[in-house]
């Protein structure tokens, strides 16, 4: 197993990952920035967290009370949990092995401050599939789609509780559609692109529960200097 300990670059913070899996990418640091103003003692809730680096880097990042990680993947979650020891961060940091479909069987609805996802991007059926079963179910919508992960935050998320989400631009249309139909009103938008002149490559959306309508469309951000 090609496991190995990456270095977060903050407070000490490492993370175990296994590049035969899915390791993970600039979207995700980019989305933890992106939400790292949570307010102090929050409770948070990643829906597919993968090895868990939204919720450690959020642990460096802000005075959250406890963040909560869903994951389906067995082997992953595994990961995940060594990080959370040697990172010291079981009171703070915990994993749940399961599908994000199966939320409320752990929580009550109205539960968190926050949700914050990184979904898989590709409908089912499109784009390249890879051959790793970790790989395709952390890529392509397998064991749950766009309207899943949308109405699963609204479900959990208090009332004007925050919600965070990086995607693909092209997913743009349906993202706005749902989130409003699922009573989460996009406030505050970020398009990523590599470089200055580049179609973006990313977009980071915040959305608010039940909150009026009136969306804030923030200077792009760029990966690479030119």
């Amino acid at each position: 197993m090609e496991e190995r300990l990456d270095d977060l670059g903050i407070n000490n913070l490492k993370i175990f990952q296994n590049k035969d899996w899915f390791c993970f990418g600039i979207d995700a640091v980019l989305l933890a920035n992106f939400s790292k103003n949570i307010k102090k003692n929050s409770l948070v809730l990643d829906l597919g967290t993968g090895t868990g680096i939204i919720p450690t880097l959020l642990c460096g990042k802000t005075e959250l009370k406890k963040v909560v990680g869903i994951e389906i993947q067995k082997e992953v979650c595994e990961m995940a949990n060594k990080s959370i020891k040697y990172n010291k961060l079981e009171e703070r940091f915990e994993i749940i092995c399961d599908t994000i479909l199966n939320a409320e069987k752990y929580f009550q609805k109205q539960t968190f401050d926050v949700v914050v996802t990184n979904p898989p991007y590709k409908k089912q059926g499109t784009g390249l599939i890879n051959p790793s079963e970790n790989k395709m179910v952390s890529r392509h919508e397998i064991t749950a789609n766009l309207e899943d992960f949308i109405r699963i935050a609204r479900d959990m998320l208090k009332d004007n509780g925050e919600f965070y989400m990086v995607h693909r631009p092209e997913r743009l249309t349906d993202i706005c559609a749902l989130m409003r139909e699922y009573r989460l009103e996009p406030k505050e938008m970020c398009f990523v692109c590599s470089r200055e002149g580049e179609v973006p490559k990313f977009v980071l959306v915040k959305a608010i529960k039940n909150a009026k309508p009136f969306l804030k469309i923030l200077p792009n951000l760029y990966i690479y200097e030119n």
